[in-house]
């Protein structure tokens, strides 16, 4: 089994123990994850990166990539492919011989 459908199977699992499919639809999972990722950013805050409590970081991560399968989940998304889609889209607009090194946005290049 690839770890993406364990990891989603494990997810989906918790929440059917609990009765929790009715809240999760699709709206609400994408609130839950924008609000967990602005956990995970609070972990950061007033700090340096060395500074962020690392286990809080895990923690929140893991909140996050929780919340994006359970929404991928929603949509029948298979996450590696649509990650891949990306990353190729993404080559395309950030060429290597013009971004290399670069921190500007590809209208900017």
């Amino acid at each position: 089994m690839n770890d993406i459908k364990e990891i989603t199977e494990a997810l989906l699992k918790f929440r059917d123990e609990r009765d929790w499919a009715q809240f999760h639809n699709p709206k609400d999972l994408a609130l839950a994850l924008n609000i967990e990722a602005g956990e995970l950013l609070e972990t950061f805050l007033w700090k340096s990166s060395e500074q962020a409590n690392m286990d809080k970081v895990k923690e929140e991560l893991a909140d996050v990539f929780a919340f994006a399968f359970l929404l991928a989940e929603e949509y029948s998304f298979d996450v590696k492919q649509i990650v891949l889609e990306k990353i190729e889209k993404n080559a395309l607009k950030y060429p290597v011989a013009k971004s290399k090194g670069v921190a500007k946005k590809y209208t900017e290049l």
